[in-house]
């Protein structure tokens, strides 16, 4: 019977997936840039982010040159804005000495990541070990938690490209949290299919209640301009434009919810027509709606400002 890599190979090069658009290259730039935006994102969420920013900046120059905002307002909607900011910073760093040779010491690059850049772009051999790589290992080989050993242990000598994007592409289309087990290349070996344990591998991490926070913002709106801030960074938006937290009269508006990794905020918004601005503070600026829903704001800002447009 052909080896675990061996039969991942063979069905990535037949029914894997060949034409994304970070695909068929070498160049290191895209591939981190592609990775980065990979991490808890699904492809199809993360091309058109990608598209527009190759567009915007082609090269890691040109991304090392730009502005902290200009980078953000790409990346906004995306989530994970500390992806952002660590994408520029570490832009900044590629620029002036290269891509390091310990890629894990960039900034928002972790181990599996590292090792994702290191085989499609510089062709070495190391093991990933991300979300979808986990799930595939954890179901074929029936453990709870695949550890790095055994991502080691079955990383082909040869084929090292083909057989992580396959892992990749396996995790993500059939061995998904919803898995279609019947079109598995590796069904006939899966422990978990035999043990009839597939929901229940990888072995779910622990949740606890999420707690939540409150937030009260502030619109304040004159005419077709609202007053909005920037947040300091790091922190929860860094660098991204908000409305300001303050707390007095307003017509309050429907709350909304927003998910973190590790809390919930509940926001009020409190809508204050005036009739003449207020003086913008260092941080804050008065921008036509126009120009704000296309700034670099979170999600339920950018849904907030559409709402008054």
């Amino acid at each position: 019977m052909p080896d675990f890599a061996s039969v991942l190979i063979a069905w990535q090069r037949r029914h894997g997936r060949h034409d994304l658009p970070w695909q068929g290259t070498r160049d290191p730039y895209r591939i981190w840039l592609s990775e980065v935006m990979l991490q808890q994102t699904q492809v199809a969420a993360v091309i058109p982010y990608y598209e527009r920013f190759l567009k915007k900046f082609p090269t890691v120059d040109d991304l090392a040159r730009a502005e902290e905002e200009d980078v953000l307002q790409l990346w906004s909607g995306l989530g994970y804005y500390a992806r952002g900011r660590n994408l520029h910073a570490a832009a900044k760093e590629i620029a002036q000495n290269g891509f390091p040779k310990d890629l894990a010491t960039l900034p928002g690059v972790g181990r599996s990541t590292a090792a994702a850049i290191a085989v499609f772009a510089f062709g070495e051999r190391a093991a990933i070990l991300d979300g979808n790589a986990k799930r595939v290992l954890a179901r074929v080989f029936g453990v709870e938690n695949p550890d790095w050993d055994l991502a080691e242990k079955h990383l082909p000598q040869r084929n090292v490209a083909a057989y992580t994007q396959a892992l990749m592409d396996l995790g993500a289309t059939i061995c998904a949290r919803r898995p279609d087990c019947d079109r598995c290349p590796l069904k006939s070996r899966c422990v978990a299919r035999r043990e009839e344990r597939v929901e229940a591998l990888p072995a779910p991490r622990a949740r606890k209640p999420l707690p939540l926070r409150r937030a009260t913002w502030l619109i304040l709106k004159h005419q077709d301009q609202v007053l909005l801030e920037r947040r300091p960074s790091p922190g929860i938006w860094g660098g991204l434009w908000c409305f300001p937290e303050r707390d007095r009269k307003g017509r309050r508006l429907a709350p909304i919810e927003h998910g973190f990794t590790h809390f919930k905020l509940r926001i009020q918004p409190l809508l204050c027509e005036v009739r003449k601005k207020t003086p913008a503070g260092p941080s804050q600026r008065w921008m036509r709606l126009a120009e704000a829903v296309a700034a670099a704001v979170p999600t339920p800002v950018r849904r907030l400002i559409s709402s008054l447009r």
